[in-house]
This record gives C-alpha cells, sequence and structure tokens, in this order.
C-alpha cells in the first residue's frame, strides 16, 4: 500500500505542474450528468447514455456499475446492495456479459482502457471513479465504435467519463448513510478557473463502509482519492486525471439449485458466527474476502493542428495490487515430516512447490495428523452437504486438535500504454469526407502467486499465522497488445456512408517462476476485422435512418494459461458478427429510438468452474477448465422513449427483446459430453427488459420512481433450472433548499429506496449458479457546497 501512495503523491505532482501549462480561457464545465439519452448523432450504430435521474435513483454509496442499468440491452446484477461485491456482479448488453467467468464487454475511463473486467487481476469501472465525480456514461451496443480501445469489446463498448472541473471555485461536502450500517463522506474541492483562467482543477477524498444485507456482519470498506486538470491552449486542451482506490470487500456465495432457492430466499448460508468446527467454519463470512488496491493516471491531448486536422494522443498507467481469500477446512501436506510432527501444522518453514501429498484434518498435540475412528458417521451437515468422517470432531478421539488454512491468492498487475488518434476532414469530387485512423500500444504484466496459513487456533477464530506454511505457485504473464484501425466516411447529399478496418495483435506469456512447468507464448491475433455503416438524415427534421455491420474480436486472455496442464492447441480467439439497423429522433421535447440487431458470437470460450454444490475444490481454485464451445446466435428490437411531458415531468421507458441460444460446435458427441444443446437459451440472458420512470422536478423538490422487469433466464446448460422473472422498482426524493432561504444556498438532500417492494429474486447468474438479489435499500444523502 506505501509504494501505490507513493506512486499517487508522484502522480497528483504531475497532473498540478501541468495546470500551470495554459494560456486561454475555456468555458465547457460539467457539473451535472449529461441528460441527453440518446447519442449517436450521424454514427451507424446505437449508443446510449445515462440521465441525470438514473444517477439520483441509485445511492450515492452504490458503485457507478448501477447507473446504466436502466439503458435498452442492458442489465447490471451486484450481489451487495451498494456494489461492494465484484464476485458476484454482472453486466449484459445484448447478451454478451461481463461476470466471474467470462469478459466480453469493453470498459474504457475517459476512452482509456480499464486493463480487462476479470476477478483476477481485472478492475471495473468502479475502481477507477467515485460515484460523485461521474460526469457521464454512455453504452454503444454491439458495432460500438472502431478506436474502442479493449480487446475484450465483443459486445460493445461502456464509456464512463469523469467530470470535469467548475469553471468558479467550490469546495463540497457530502455525507450518506444508508441501512445494513452504510456511511460515507465525500470532499471535494474545485481550483476554479485560474493561470488568466486556462486551466481548472480538482482533488477529491471519499471514504465509504458497510456491512452485507444477510447476515450483517462482513466487513466493506472503500477509500477513494482522485483529482483532475483540464487546460486550455490555442489548438485545443490537455487533460490529466489521476486515481487510487483501496477497497475490502467480504463476498457473497452463490446457490446452486431453484429448490434453495425457493426454501431460502434471502441466505447464502455464509455464517455469521465461528463455530469451531473447521467444515462448517470454511463459510465463516470474514473468511470470503477482496482486497483491491488500484492506481490508475492519464494524460490526454486534443489539438486541432489545422482546420480540416485534429490529432488525439493519451498516455497512461495503471497498478493493481490485491488478494482474494478463502479459508479450507484443512491443512495441506506439503512435507514429508515422517513421525517428527507436521511442519505445517508446527510452523517456522515455507515450502515452495506446486506439489503436495494430501490434506490433514485434525491432530494430536505432538502436532502428528490423526485418523478419524474407523466407521465413523458425520452428523455435520451445511450447504455443500453432509461432512465426512474426517472433518467431524465427534469422529476423533478426545484431544484432537483441529486444524484449518487460510488461503491467499495475490494478484499484482502493472501496465503502461498510450493511443494516437486523427481524423481528417476534407473533401472528395465535392463531397464532405472524413477520414481517421489510430493506433493503440500497452505492455502489461500480470503476477499471481497463492500461500497457504495456518490459522493459528482453529476453535476460537480466524487469525492466521503470519509466515505461510506453503506458497503453491508462483507465475508472471506479460502481455503486449498493438491495435490499428482506419476508417472512411463519405457523405452524399443526405447519406453518409463508412467503411472501415482494425486489427488486434495481442501476445501472451506464462512464466513459472518456480520452473516446475513450461513457460508458454501465445499469440492471440485477428484477423483484420471490416466495418461498415450508413446513416441517412430523413426529410423529418431530427430523424436519421443507420445501419451497421462489425467483426469484434476478444483475444486469448492470460487466464486460460493459469492451469499449465491444459491444452490449448485447439483454442481458438473467441469472434463475433453484429449487424444492425435503426431509427432515431431527437426533438426538443422528445428523443426515441428503435433498433434491431443480430448478432452471432463464435468460438466461445467457456469457463468450467470447480464450485460446484459440494463446495469449491480449494487446491485448484477458481481457474476450472477452458474449451471453445460453438457460440451464441441473438436476434432482438431495442426500442427508447425519452419525453419531457411539461418542463417539470418527464417520461422514460425502454424494451429489449433477446432471443440468444447456443449454435454448438458442430460436433454431438463434444456438445453431449460439455453438457451443451444447439439451441438451448443462452446462460443468464433475460428474454426480455422492460423499464418504465417517471421523474418529476420543481424549484424546491424533485423525485421519481421506475420499474424495470427482467425476463426468464436459465441457470444452466440444459435450460432444467429457470430465474424467474421479477420486477425492481427504484424511487427518489430530493429537496433542493436553495428557494428556500439565500442561506442555505448550496445545500441538498437526497432520499433514495431501491427495491422498492422488497422483492424476491436472483440476481446474477453464472452456469450452474446463481447470487441473490439485495433486497429493499433506503439511504439519505446530504450536500453542501462552499
Amino acid at each position: 500500500m506505501n509504494s501505490s501512495k507513493r506512486l499517487l503523491s508522484t502522480a497528483i505532482s504531475m497532473v498540478t505542474a501541468m495546470a500551470s501549462a495554459g494560456t486561454v480561457a475555456q468555458d465547457n464545465s460539467s457539473e451535472n450528468i449529461e441528460e441527453v439519452v440518446v447519442l449517436g448523432s450521424g454514427e451507424t450504430f446505437n449508443s446510449s447514455a445515462v440521465t441525470d435521474a438514473m444517477r439520483k435513483q441509485q445511492s450515492t454509496i452504490t458503485s457507478v456499475n448501477a447507473l446504466i442499468d436502466n439503458l435498452p440491452g442492458v442489465s447490471v446484477n451486484e450481489g451487495d446492495t451498494y456494489g461492494f461485491d465484484d464476485w458476484s456482479t454482472n453486466i449484459s448488453v445484448r447478451g454478451f456479459t461481463t461476470s466471474l467467468d467470462e469478459q466480453q464487454i469493453g470498459t474504457t475511463i475517459d476512452g482509456i482502457p480499464n486493463g480487462g473486467s476479470n476477478y483476477g487481476g481485472g478492475s471495473k469501472a468502479n475502481r477507477f471513479i467515485d460515484p460523485a465525480n461521474i460526469g457521464g456514461v454512455a453504452v454503444s451496443q454491439g458495432t460500438a465504435d472502431i478506436a474502442s480501445r479493449s480487446n475484450e469489446a465483443l459486445g460493445g463498448t461502456i464509456n464512463y467519463r469523469t467530470d470535469d472541473p467548475t469553471e468558479d471555485r467550490r469546495m463540497r461536502v457530502e455525507m450518506s448513510g444508508g441501512e445494513f450500517d452504510a456511511q460515507r463522506y465525500y470532499l471535494r474541492y474545485d481550483t476554479g478557473s485560474f493561470a488568466e483562467g486556462s486551466t481548472r482543477a480538482w482533488i477529491s477524498y471519499s471514504n465509504q463502509e458497510a456491512t452485507d444485507w444477510i447476515t450483517e456482519t462482513a466487513e466493506n470498506e472503500r477509500e477513494h482519492v482522485a483529482a483532475k486538470v483540464v487546460t486550455t491552449v490555442p489548438a485545443g486542451t490537455l487533460s490529466g486525471y489521476v486515481s487510487y482506490d483501496d477497497i475490502h470487500e467480504d463476498n457473497y456465495q452463490r446457490i446452486y439449485s431453484a429448490a434453495q432457492f425457493e426454501q431460502f430466499p434471502e441466505n447464502d448460508f455464509l455464517s455469521s458466527e465461528w463455530s469451531g468446527v473447521p467444515y462448517i467454519d470454511q463459510l465463516y463470512r470474514r473468511g470470503w474476502s477482496t482486497l483491491r488496491e488500484n492506481l490508475l493516471g492519464y494524460a490526454q491531448f486534443d489539438l486541432d493542428l489545422a482546420e480540416s486536422l485534429n490529432l488525439k494522443g493519451s498516455v497512461y498507467y495503471h497498478t493493481n495490487d490485491g488478494r482474494g481469500d478463502w479459508v479450507p477446512p484443512y491443512l495441506v501436506d506439503v512435507t514429508d515430516d515422517g513421525d517428527s510432527g507436521q511442519s505445517e501444522f508446527l510452523g517456522g518453514t515455507t515450502a515452495m512447490t506446486g506439489r503436495s501429498a494430501g490434506q490433514f484434518f485434525y491432530v494430536d498435540a505432538g502436532g502428528n495428523a490423526l485418523a478419524p475412528i474407523e466407521g465413523c458417521t458425520s452428523n455435520i451437515v451445511t450447504i455443500y452437504g453432509q461432512a465426512g468422517a474426517q472433518y467431524d470432531p465427534a469422529c476423533y478421539e478426545a484431544g484432537a486438535i483441529p486444524v484449518m488454512s487460510y488461503r491467499h491468492t495475490h494478484y499484482e498487475k502493472e501496465r503502461s500504454g498510450f493511443s494516437l488518434d486523427f481524423a481528417h476532414n476534407g473533401e472528395i469530387a465535392g463531397l464532405q469526407n472524413e477520414f481517421r485512423g489510430g493506433f493503440w500500444y500497452e505492455d502489461a504484466t500480470r503476477d499471481e502467486h497463492r500461500d497457504w496459513h495456518r490459522i493459528t487456533d482453529a476453535t476460537s477464530g480466524p487469525e492466521f499465522d503470519g509466515t505461510p506454511y506453503w506458497e503453491q505457485y508462483r507465475r508472471s504473464y506479460p502481455q503486449q497488445t498493438n491495435k490499428w484501425y482506419l476508417q472512411d466516411a463519405l457523405t452524399i447529399d443526405s447519406v453518409t456512408l463508412s467503411l472501415g478496418a482494425k486489427q488486434f495483435l495481442v501476445d501472451v506469456e506464462r512464466e513459472d517462476l518456480f520452473s516446475e512447468s513450461l513457460d508458454a507464448d501465445l499469440e492471440s491475433d485477428s484477423d483484420v476485422l471490416l466495418s461498415a455503416g450508413l446513416v441517412w438524415e430523413a426529410p423529418m427534421d431530427g430523424t436519421e435512418v443507420f445501419a451497421g455491420y462489425a467483426e469484434n474480436f476478444k483475444a486469448i486472455g492470460d487466464s486460460v494459461l493459469e492451469r499449465p496442464e491444459s491444452n490449448l492447441d485447439n483454442l481458438d480467439p473467441e469472434t463475433s458478427e453484429t449487424i444492425e439497423l435503426g431509427l432515431r429522433y431527437t426533438g426538443e421535447a422528445l428523443a426515441a429510438t428503435a433498433t434491431l440487431f443480430r448478432n452471432e458470437f463464435d468460438n466461445r470460450i467457456i469457463f468450467l468452474d470447480n464450485n460446484t454444490a459440494a463446495g469449491p475444490n480449494y487446491l485448484i481454485g477458481t481457474n476450472g477448465s477452458y474449451f471453445n464451445a460453438g457460440g451464441i446466435e441473438s436476434d432482438g428490437l431495442e426500442l427508447l422513449l425519452d419525453y419531457d411531458l411539461n418542463p417539470g415531468l418527464n417520461l422514460y421507458a425502454s424494451y429489449t427483446f433477446l432471443d440468444a441460444s447456443y449454435i454448438g460446435t458442430g460436433d454431438a458427441a463434444v456438445d453431449a459430453a460439455q453438457g451443451l444443446v444447439p439451441g438451448n437459451n443462452a446462460v443468464g440472458i433475460a428474454d426480455q427488459l422492460f423499464v418504465a420512470g417517471l421523474d418529476w422536478r420543481s424549484s424546491l423538490l424533485y423525485g421519481g420512481l421506475s420499474a424495470k422487469l427482467t425476463g426468464d433466464r436459465y441457470v444452466d446448460l440444459a435450460n432444467t433450472w429457470e430465474a424467474e422473472s421479477y420486477v425492481v422498482a427504484d424511487a427518489y426524493l430530493g429537496l433542493n433548499l436553495a428557494d428556500v432561504s439565500p442561506a442555505l444556498q448550496g445545500i441538498s438532500l437526497n432520499l433514495v429506496v431501491n427495491n422498492l417492494t422488497d422483492e424476491d429474486y436472483l440476481g446474477t447468474v453464472v452456469s450452474g449458479g446463481a447470487w441473490i438479489g439485495a433486497p429493499r435499500t433506503a439511504s439519505l444523502s446530504a450536500t453542501v457546497d462552499f
């Protein structure tokens, strides 16, 4: 943590230094999130962004991921009511998913790539941006922008934009509290314009904490520091941003059957108390933890070098350091100690090898492993089923000592990169023409190692020996990414035609620092990927017809190299093809879109989880195995309406119909072996989404109510377990005291109630399991500006 904070100090100093470089004034402050829903005028793909109302209906304590849930084609589920659990977070767009086991949607922060969204070494947007510093979130479904900098963008890109500094000097204080012991405080100072009016900057700090909503024993805490500067120069703008995020989350457990949810709709069976019996205490909630530190810094420029030529560029640096915890109900027998007692229990040494000889569960006073009484049957039953005799203290002679591990998987990632984009506007045969292109380079290294610590007294609590008794593995995964793209757009009267090409060149390696397995080098280059589009400005003002086609690609990630014994010779990168046809209208009071789309997702890499109803296999973790499983074919329709009924009343509605099914591998035997049935519905994808919201505002009060229907989803590949549809409603009520008295200028209150009707439902779905959705939760925030 200390090294990250030193880097943070250095980065803030760099940002501050940039603040003295400007010479010309600028007036483009963005204090509030954009209120326009429909984006993309002139674009050949559907794109939409959050509104101010969508922001207000989410608690200030929650994560930025939740803001996009009401957009068409989008579904966001988080196991924790405040978004504190990355383990159970799921974002899906048109049948593509970012979750624990799949990452198919690109994520950028002000256009900067996030470095992947996977659990082990990845970082979703909430690790980089505080909810109060959001300036906008745009979702580009399907074909997306050709310049998008992500090699996960099979199904589009989500770009989270940070808020620009204000023109006027301001100090903002925000205090929030909510159910489940939630509290948050946030401070932000905006400098206003300085350096002859050319520069603005802000710096912010926030701290928030809460417990879980099931047992109310989790220790969740987040600390976030960020700063941004924007400077105007004669040719354009310079900007810089830096953020540091430190979070501790205790996780939720998924459930494994419809019967379990029906009988226990508000219980994931992680325990709140330490029992002293390891088989039971492997489900101790505070032993299921995610710890992460993220530091991100970037500098950008946007310059008009000539009237017809624009140049944009960025450089960035990111580090991610963290840990994932579990508490296996045994010690691993790594060293052959003979009759002198188990060194894993006695302590003092650390074995560094990938090899082990089994596990032991109880020892005598001398540290020698014990065997259970022959013929004994355990009476212990948990959500993982009936315990074996080796786990039950009643199956040992008096004086047997239980043993237990605290397993840490350490994740580290360091990456740096740059991007350069140009756009030239000119004429070809008297017709307007835009030619643009760009290049993106990133060098990244992800390190991962796993160590096992002895819990010092398994009868009393989870405290563990700081010196591990076993380091299971230590590996490094260097990766280089190169991307180029070119696109030309020609306007003929009211029609704009575009044609583009892009290519990814990705190389990833595995280095075994124990030298117990072969190193590996995997090239995951794409073909040249084509895109094409058409936009017609219809005779009716504000109306456009658009059509687009794009080929997308996801590089094979380093996670597939985590199991050295896996054969990757026949594993291909995932690809997709998207076609969409739509109509958009934007007027003074009305904005609407209608989009038909078709996706074909090929070479889908399936993650076969080691987590089963019988519990995790702690020795090989959650890496599982990977294989190409044909793909998914999806067709759908998106509708969106945003209508100002009058200056103080707004109606919002969106509807998505989606038919997503597996197309299989083409080999019936392979499909059968993996449990795939071609034509079955894709796991976790709702057949329909419908959102309706009504928001009103006056000089003193504002408020809103929205409801979202999520259709039926299947939880298993065989389509035998169906998670039923559900409706979740959210409401908010705010008070702006500026009109009550001039002395109260800058003071506001906001009350938010999520899941207003306290609906029981299954939220995030992954193959074979699902997390329970959060219950009704109320929170209140107060904001004061000085």
